[in-house]
């Protein structure tokens, strides 16, 4: 995972530098609102999904609250669900896993030089309701519910195409660990 943080502030890096402008351009201001919402590779919180594919969704509003240096720091609130399912040829069991996840965000949007470009870092914490379910062996069915902690952390960056439009990339350990979609600005 840390590759791919790496690969996405190397090319960010590059980008900025490949555009040349006079004075700084951000697109996340103070008093901003965005919407995103994407889908990649969910987060294992509960270290289960080894040998397994994993699926995530995430939507994430934010509100640009107050500026910081030469960049916004933003609040919001995000949701999510991260799944796993997996046959294990060698146990016979059927293994699925679920995390919906609920929480409160925060990030710091830094704009660089680039037209369009926002990337962001930040963190989140809130509360995963977590279910799994497996059938044995012997076919006799294990399940469990549970109220888990869920602490996160993400690195992105939205380009917008338009003032109001844009796509959206995400990595870290969130409810997503690497995740694409879309951005939308509400005011």
């Amino acid at each position: 995972m840390s590759a791919t943080l790496l690969f996405l502030m190397i090319s960010i890096s590059i980008a900025s530098n490949a555009q040349r402008a006079n004075s700084l351009v951000t697109p996340f201001k103070q008093g901003d609102a965005t919407l995103n919402a994407g889908v990649g590779f969910g987060t294992d919180y509960k270290n289960e999904y080894a040998h397994s594919s994993s699926f995530g969704t995430k939507a994430a509003f934010e509100f640009g609250i107050w500026k910081a240096g030469p960049g916004v720091v933003s609040l919001g609130i995000e949701t999510g669900i991260t799944t796993s399912n997996r046959t294990d040829k060698y146990f016979d069991n059927n293994f699925k896993a679920h995390t919906f996840v609920l929480a409160a965000r925060s990030a710091w949007h830094y704009g660089w030089k680039v037209r369009g470009l926002d990337t962001y870092a930040g963190i989140s914490a809130g509360a995963g309701f977590h279910r799994f379910t497996y059938y044995d062996n012997r076919n006799d069915l294990h399940n469990d519910n549970e109220v888990i902690p869920v602490i996160g952390g993400f690195a992105g960056a939205s380009y917008f195409f338009t003032p109001k439009f844009g796509v959206n990339v995400e990595a870290g350990f969130d409810i997503t660990s690497l995740q694409a979609g879309f951005i939308f600005r509400l005011n």
